[in-house]
C-alpha cells in the first residue's frame, strides 16, 4: 500500500494522502512521499491540475505528533531534527504553490495545525460539509507558527490569529466565509464536485495558466505600481503566443480554439 496513492484522470493528477490509520499525518515518510511527488509533476506536461485529498476519516492531523516525540530523544534535545522538519515541509508547501498546475484540496473531517496550512497552501479548496478546519497546536502547547503562514497569506489577520490563540475550530462554512475554502458542498457529492472543478482548469490552454499561476503569486508580493508593471510584462509574453493569438481569434469567429498544446 502507497503511502501517497496517485492515478490521473485525462490531464488530472490525483494524489490521496493513504495513512487513515494516522488521521494523514504528516510524517517524515509522507512529507517525502509528497516531494517526491511535486518534483515529477513539475516535468509533467500531461497534467493540468492536481487534487490533494486524504483517506479514510480525515484529510490530515497535521504533523506525526509520536514521531516529534521521538525526534525529542536526541542528543540536542531534538533541535536538529526539528530544524529540518520543519524546513522540509516548508519545501513540500513552498513546492506545491511553485508547481505549474493548479492545486484542489478536495477536504473532509477535519484539517488541523500542518493540515490546515496544507488546505491554505493549495492553490484553491473544496470541502465537504461538516469538515472542520484549525490551527490549534496552542491547545497542546505548541503554537502554529509555520501553518500561520499560509492561514495568514488566506484570511483576515484577526480571523487567524483568533484562531490561532484560541485553538478553535472553524466549520466548512465559516472556512468558506473567512476565505479558507472556495466552495462547500454535500459529503457524498465532494470527489465529483472536485473533479468537475479540476476539469474546468484543465481545459484551459496550459501555458497560460501555468504563466497566470507564477504571475499570481508573485505580484501578491509587491506593491500596486510595482505589481501593475510586472503583470504587464506578463501579459506582453503572453499576447505574443500563438495559441493566444489563435484562442482570440477562435473566440472572434465563435469557433473552438485549434490550440497546439
Amino acid at each position: 500500500m502507497d503511502l501517497l496513492e496517485r492515478h490521473d484522470t485525462g490531464a488530472v493528477a490525483h494524489l490521496k494522502l493513504n495513512a487513515p490509520e494516522r488521521l494523514n499525518a504528516l510524517s517524515d515518510e509522507m512529507l517525502a512521499a509528497l516531494q517526491e511527488q511535486i518534483d515529477a509533476l513539475r516535468e509533467d506536461r500531461t497534467v493540468r491540475a492536481v487534487i490533494l485529498s486524504g483517506a479514510g476519516k480525515a484529510f490530515c492531523a497535521g504533523h506525526d505528533l509520536k514521531q516529534m516525540q521521538q525526534g525529542r530523544q536526541n542528543e540536542d534535545g531534538g533541535k536538529a531534527y526539528f530544524a529540518d522538519l520543519f524546513a522540509r515541509c516548508t519545501r513540500v508547501m513552498v513546492g506545491l504553490q511553485a508547481l505549474p498546475q493548479p492545486v484542489i484540496a478536495q477536504v473532509h473531517g477535519i484539517a488541523t495545525a500542518a493540515g490546515c496550512q496544507l488546505v491554505a497552501t493549495c492553490d484553491m479548496a473544496v470541502a465537504a460539509e461538516g469538515t472542520r478546519f484549525g490551527v490549534n497546536g496552542v491547545n497542546i502547547g505548541l503554537f502554529c507558527s509555520t501553518p500561520m503562514v499560509a492561514l495568514t497569506r488566506n484570511i483576515a489577520a484577526k480571523h487567524a490569529f483568533e484562531m490561532l490563540v484560541t485553538g478553535r475550530f472553524a466549520d466548512a462554512a465559516e472556512a468558506q466565509r473567512m476565505g479558507l475554502v472556495n466552495r462547500v458542498v454535500p459529503a457524498e457529492t465532494l470527489e465529483a464536485a472536485t473533479l468537475e472543478l479540476a476539469e474546468n482548469v484543465a481545459g484551459k490552454l496550459g501555458p497560460a495558466v501555468k504563466i497566470g499561476k507564477e504571475a499570481f503569486y508573485a505580484q501578491a508580493r509587491l506593491g500596486t505600481e510595482e505589481a501593475y508593471a510586472y503583470a504587464g510584462e506578463v501579459m506582453v509574453e503572453n499576447m505574443l503566443w500563438r495559441d493566444t493569438n489563435e484562442g482570440i481569434s477562435a473566440f472572434l469567429e465563435k469557433r473552438s480554439p485549434d490550440w497546439n498544446q
